[in-house]
């Protein structure tokens, strides 16, 4: 009997990088393949940070569907984030209103443009769900990174990104690049917004 692929897991496979303790690591991020979707405001309130996940989940679900008919088939992986501001200092005081974000969700080396393009026009097709145009297919890595695993509600998170800030000037680093987020959960699916598990990263270079 043909043996079925194995499913890909790229929570396995970048293990390294999906997986963090409580207390603040360095790692060295690789390049990653993502859907992405980039906008701007309040994620609690926008109708275009909302348009967004219909769009990058869709996205992800019709290419898995369809590279597991090629077999090809793949977890999923969790929403992450990119988040910044024009001027730094509202970020850091978290006037959300004002913030740039970049929702994504990776997918595997295998996934090139033309399975991408194939997959927009078939859940434009079925569902056609808004700022699906937006959607794109791109590579980042946040190369040399400090992070840590967090457990609790997003809007306490900022004394714990200040304390990371201040260890990685401690460690002779300074910060460069986007703040980066992953979220393993929804606070639609947990019992308690103490529950909710995000690994938080920050790129850095040296001083």
């Amino acid at each position: 009997m043909e043996k079925k692929n194995e499913k890909l897991d790229m929570k396995k496979t970048l293990k390294t990088f999906y997986t963090a303790k409580r207390k603040v690591q360095l790692i060295d991020v690789p390049p990653v393949k993502y859907i992405s979707f980039q906008g701007r405001g309040n994620p609690n309130t926008s109708q275009e940070y909302q348009d967004a996940m219909g769009v990058l989940f869709g996205m992800a679900y019709t290419i898995k569907f369809d590279c597991k008919k090629r077999g090809n088939d793949f977890v999923v992986m969790p929403l992450e984030g990119q988040w910044w501001s024009d001027v730094p200092k509202d970020f850091a005081a978290l006037a959300k209103d004002d913030w740039n974000w970049n929702a994504m969700i990776a997918v595997p080396d295998f996934v090139e443009t033309d399975t991408f393009e194939a997959a927009r026009a078939k859940l434009k097709e079925k569902k056609n769900p808004a700022g699906l145009e937006r959607a794109k297919l791109e590579t980042l890595t946040d190369g040399l990174s400090a992070q840590f695993l967090y457990f609790g509600p997003y809007a306490d998170e900022a004394p714990h990104i200040a304390e990371m800030h201040k260890q990685i000037e401690q460690w002779g680093y300074c910060l460069t690049g986007r703040h980066r987020e992953i979220y393993f959960n929804s606070p639609k699916r947990v019992s308690s917004l103490d529950k909710l598990k995000t690994i938080i990263r920050q790129p850095v270079k040296k001083a």
